[in-house]
């Protein structure tokens, strides 16, 4: 392998230029031995952008293969900047690399950080135009600006969708931008994902958009307040997925798309009269004051549903005891947050009503965090209330974060060990959120308030007075404490206000 010694500076993003282009600066420039061109295109083809345009900086033959480069992603580590890709500077190199840029593009991915007046729009013109040619099969459009004068103004090019390229594009993301296709949208045969973020779209819009993309499986739309109804319709034959997050609008949700099985919903309110779907298998929802509604009202509605998470915050009715059944639930989470000032303590006890309504029950995950204890301790009043037996023969796994000294909670948890017959593992976390682990996914815990750490000593001293002795032979019981690294000043600071000594946190 032979070098020779040319002259060039800047990132390896920019130079996407001919050696009579080079400025000041070295570089080392490579001969690699002779190769097909099928085998140099396919070699980088599998680079990374950053690593594949450093290629051919160094070669000849690859600096070749750059220009047809079927994946080209911007953002703010691609382009090579400290900071975001913004500015004169990220415009240039972006323009210079997909004007020298040739043959069709598989991956368009643009990040970008908006910071100037609109009339730099013309930019993101140019840019798409190269862009979406036939044989584009994913295309990511992010634009966040920090001029508010420019805020969601840039109207998409729709009319840039249609012929060949409607072909060939599966996955469409956009994000920060304004969307109006007209009545000239083509199909979009190959359309399988779509994700809109913070676009500027009406329904009747989107209806349009969707009634011309039979193909999708996947539709995530999130922050879309000019939305205010969602009407699946049966055509949709293919949809299996659906995510709405924070559209404030958004009141009525219809859907007859036959084998839509996962729904997600956070943020809004929804009539559950108007979700309807036989095929439904996940559900996710976020609401507020979610839980009564979700046993009273879902049973009947997804009667075939498999997973279920429910986060509700102010919650002010407690669950109810009913006969309608989740038949096929097997795996069950609700999040419960009380918020800083709650009127009312929630009965934790009353959701024994889920587990007697999910006789497949597998498994259960219930996050109860407070920052503040507004719960009649176990200490408090140790008469512990009962409810009828009730033997669950499938449930598994059980674990409780946020565990506190909440009679409630201790009277919830004693009832799962006593009829949960076929129980391997119960997990109760005293803390709640994001710990350290050995495997390094994540370094550090995250922060606790004075008034959690105060209560997992009372929470700890409740495992060992109640729970452990009722705990059968089968089951591994795991009590998850304060970090002895990331909690340790607190937990010192705490327990001497106490009058406590370390020790006394550990069972």
């Amino acid at each position: 392998m032979a070098s020779t010694t040319g002259k060039r500076k800047g990132s390896p993003c920019q130079q996407d230029d001919d050696d009579d282009d080079s400025q000041s600066g070295k570089i080392t420039r490579i001969e690699i031995p002779e190769l097909s061109e099928d085998i140099l295109f396919r070699i980088h083809s599998l680079m990374p952008m950053r690593e594949a345009a450093r290629a051919a900086c160094l070669s000849h033959a690859f600096l070749h293969s750059w220009r047809y480069h079927s994946s080209l992603i911007f953002n703010k580590d691609t382009i090579g900047l400290k900071g975001s890709a913004s500015g004169e500077k990220s415009h240039h190199k972006i323009d210079c690399i997909l004007r020298k840029h040739k043959g069709s593009l598989k991956t368009f991915s643009l990040d970008y950080i908006k910071m100037n007046a609109p009339d730099d729009f013309n930019y993101f013109d140019s840019w798409l135009k190269i862009a979406l040619k036939p044989g584009l099969e994913e295309l990511t459009f992010v634009l966040s600006e920090k001029n508010s004068e420019t805020k969601g103004k840039y109207n998409f090019p729709c009319a840039l969708l249609s012929g060949g390229v409607g072909n060939s594009l599966q996955y469409l993301t956009l994000r920060a931008c304004v969307l109006h296709p007209t009545i000239e949208l083509g199909p979009l045969r190959s359309l399988t994902s779509l994700c809109l973020c913070r676009v500027s779209i009406t329904w009747n819009e989107l209806e349009r958009l969707l009634s011309n993309s039979l193909a999708l499986e996947l539709l995530d739309v999130s922050s879309c307040d000019e939305i205010k109804c969602l009407k699946l319709s049966s055509a949709l034959q293919r949809l299996s997925r659906l995510s709405i997050l924070a559209c404030e609008r958004l009141g009525v949700i219809e859907s007859k798309a036959p084998n839509l099985s996962s729904f997600c919903l956070r943020g809004g309110r929804l009539d559950f009269s108007l979700v309807e779907t036989l095929q439904m298998k996940e559900l996710n929802l976020a609401q507020s004051n979610l839980i009564y509604d979700a046993r009273a009202k879902l049973p009947p509605i997804v009667p075939n549903i498999e997973t279920l998470v429910i986060e509700s915050q102010y919650e002010v009715v407690d669950a109810p005891m009913l006969r309608t059944k989740f038949l096929y639930l097997k795996y069950l989470t609700i999040i419960l947050r009380l918020g800083p000032n709650p009127s009312r303590a929630y009965d934790y006890f009353s959701l024994v009503s889920f587990l007697n309504a999910s006789p497949s029950l597998e498994t259960l995950t219930l996050d109860v965090s407070e920052r503040d204890m507004v719960h009649e301790s176990i200490f408090a009043d140790s008469q512990l209330r009962h409810m009828p037996e009730h033997h669950h023969g499938c449930l598994k796994s059980v674990k409780i974060s946020g565990f506190s000294s909440a009679k409630c909670l201790i009277e919830l948890t004693c009832y799962i060990l006593k009829n949960a017959v076929s129980l391997e593992c119960l997990t109760l976390d005293t803390l709640y959120g994001q710990r350290c682990d050995d495997e390094g996914d994540y370094d550090w815990c995250i922060p606790m308030p004075d008034s959690v750490l105060v209560e997992t000593t009372r929470a700890l001293s409740a495992i060992r007075t109640y729970i452990e002795n009722k705990v059968p032979s089968g089951v591994k019981l795991t009590v998850l404490e304060p970090c002895s690294k990331c909690h340790a000043r607190g937990l010192r600071r705490v327990l001497s206000q106490s009058g406590q000594s370390h020790g006394a946190v550990s069972i």
